[in-house]
């Protein structure tokens, strides 16, 4: 299952601080926006809290999302980091435009869902397709008012 507006590349890193420094050093960014905090999301096992750093670095119309994983009691992204202080590729993200229709096609394809969560102005969800591409493929639905808000144009 591969659909929606392909816009972003996301990293795993124990070291967020370094990487944003890197990007600004080696590419034309457009904008940067970062973020801490703890999301309540729904896994295969039940409800979950996850908690990371972000980094939403925008350079044309790609947006590099970096991501170091601080707590929560589960986290899609702790098992993927790497030994040192590296970026490890994790997923790429695509946006979808009717969040309801795409969710039952969810239902009724092979993936299994790893992660799902979001409210009224962004709703995100994580397949599993790494037997497929070897890595994740998350799909989210914003509000354009959210898009603005993520630096989306």
């Amino acid at each position: 299952m591969i659909e929606g507006h392909h816009y972003q590349n996301a990293y795993v890193t124990r070291n967020i601080d370094k990487w944003v420094e890197t990007f600004n050093a080696r590419a034309k960014i457009d904008k940067v926006i970062r973020y801490e905090g703890s999301t309540p999301v729904v896994t295969p096992v039940g409800p979950a809290t996850q908690t990371n750093k972000l980094a939403f670095i925008w350079v044309d119309d790609l947006q590099y999302e970096l991501i170091q994983p601080v707590g929560g009691t589960v986290n899609l992204f702790r098992d993927a980091l790497p030994a040192g202080d590296g970026l490890q590729f994790h997923h790429i993200c695509m946006r979808v435009d009717n969040w309801d229709e795409f969710r039952r096609r969810v239902d009724k394809q092979s993936f299994p869902v790893a992660l799902e969560g979001g409210g009224d102005a962004l709703r995100f969800l994580y397949l599993d397709a790494r037997e497929f591409l070897g890595h994740y493929l998350e799909y989210t639905w914003m509000t354009s008012e959210r898009w603005t808000q993520m630096g989306g144009h």
